[in-house]
């Protein structure tokens, strides 16, 4: 009986420790960046508007970024994998976190995870020497 209990707790030890962290909600909504792109982001997908859709599959709040798979329609690097670095932003309202597309090409998951560029130090050159784009929340769209 002990040796089940000690199995079982290694076992879900195993998997707390890799399970997928969860989707930070403040970046769920709709959002616009700094050069007036519109973005409608949620637990499993990110949209650029008007035409590139990237599916999340998996977020690491604790490292802020998440990995992407590229919608297969995407006009470029379609079914490749993204991933995209976040920060929160204080006293620069009403832009409330940034990102930075750190890669958006990569062959696999792995690739693209191993990709590690975003200076969260320097917002405003901390993207490969570019800034991280700035996101404000706006209210959806009425069809």
């Amino acid at each position: 009986m002990k040796k089940i209990v000690l199995i079982a707790i290694l076992v879900l030890s195993f998997v707390k420790l890799y399970a997928q962290t969860k989707d930070p909600e403040m970046l769920k909504g709709n959002f616009m960046d700094d050069y007036k792109i519109a973005y409608t982001i949620n637990d499993t997908l990110w949209m650029q508007k008007p035409n590139a859709t990237y599916h999340i599959i998996k977020w690491n709040e604790k490292e802020q970024y998440f990995i992407a798979r590229n919608d297969k329609n995407n006009p470029a690097d379609g079914e490749l994998y993204t991933r995209i670095d976040y920060m929160t932003f204080e006293n620069m309202q009403p832009f409330l976190w940034g990102f930075c597309l750190s890669a958006y090409n990569a062959k696999t998951e792995a690739e693209a995870e191993a990709v590690k560029i975003a200076d969260r130090a320097n917002p405003r050159k901390g993207c490969n020497g570019f800034p991280f784009s700035r996101m404000k929340r706006v209210e959806e769209e009425k069809k």
